[in-house]
């Protein structure tokens, strides 16, 4: 979809990082609403957020812990609040769509194909940990498949997309994920505007090579022409630079402490709203304009932040 204006998103917490990681990792639903309203204060129109157990910073499906955060940034802020689908690794399909079934959300990730999903490597770099599930959680993941088949997304389409009017982040971890997208539009389960999510650096999925965002870009021009809006996040150290790249080529962009712990070489973010201060400021100094949430959602057409169940 045409449009000269930059979405930057923002991923709060994710559940691929541990508490052990990062102090500035947000773990409670205090520090999740913290984080979403500063990074919103910043510029980030959408706010992808995960959810914590507040003891032990185990990802957790539990809609009541989403129910602790969720209203008090939509008090707070007009962004759009994007909950996610993926859930957690090991999550059943059920528990990953049991707080977005009640929350029923202006926009959700969702995932476009299963894929090997593996953050084992991550454990390699500590040898003490805050809590006793983080190494397993992460070396376990060498034999882990993210299922995302074609029935479980239909039924996601079906159920909270059409049943309660949520659309999506179509987050596509491969060539072949953009394909299943265009599979769904054939079938008339999706209607345009799609927001296409290029995912570079997840070892499973395409890596992250400059030839490989164009390649993204080009065959998403092929499928969805002008219906699309296009962002792009890299994992770790590609951040910045990728999603900079994705603006330079007419994309929206995604930081956020869910993708990467750091603010540059060596230094590591204190908070979310320092990565989304620093995209911002890069955006600026290349004349473009970042989009405020009422625009997001006009180039998205979400439903409004009036229409949730939060």
């Amino acid at each position: 979809m045409a449009s000269d204006k930059v979405i930057i998103s923002c991923a709060v917490t994710g559940a691929i990082h541990t508490p052990t990681m990062s102090e500035g990792l947000p773990i409670t639903p205090d520090e999740i609403a913290e984080q979403s309203i500063a990074a919103w204060e910043a510029g980030a129109a959408i706010l992808h957020l995960h959810a914590r157990d507040p003891e032990t910073g185990e990802p957790t499906p539990d809609p009541d812990v989403f129910m602790k955060f969720l209203p008090r940034i939509k008090q707070n802020t007009d962004a759009v609040i994007n909950i996610t689908t993926g859930g957690g690794l090991k999550m059943s399909l059920e528990e990953r769509l049991a707080a977005p079934m009640r929350a029923k959300p202006e926009m959700c990730s969702l995932n476009m194909g299963s894929m090997n999903f593996n953050i084992s490597p991550a454990a390699d770099k500590f040898t003490k940990w805050k809590h006793d599930w983080e190494e397993p959680y992460l070396r376990g993941t060498d034999d882990h498949i993210f299922r995302n088949t074609f029935r479980d997304i239909e039924y996601i389409l079906k159920n909270l997309g059409e049943e309660h009017g949520t659309r999506f982040e179509h987050e596509c971890y491969d060539i072949g994920h953009l394909y299943n997208v265009a599979h769904f539009v054939d079938r008339g389960l999706l209607k345009p505007p799609f927001f296409i999510q290029s995912i570079f650096g997840i070892l499973g999925g395409i890596g992250a090579d400059i030839d490989n965002v164009l390649f993204m870009k080009r065959t998403a021009d092929r499928l969805f022409g002008d219906d699309y809006v296009w962002s792009v996040l890299a994992a770790g150290r590609h951040q910045m630079s990728y999603v900079t790249q994705a603006a330079m080529l007419g994309g929206s962009v995604r930081v956020g402490l869910e993708d990467s712990l750091y603010l540059s070489k060596g230094k590591m973010a204190q908070n979310n709203a320092e990565q989304v201060a620093k995209i911002r400021r890069i955006l600026e100094e290349l004349s473009l304009e970042v989009a405020t949430p009422d625009e997001a959602r006009e180039m998205l057409q979400l439903k409004g932040g009036d229409d949730v169940g939060f």
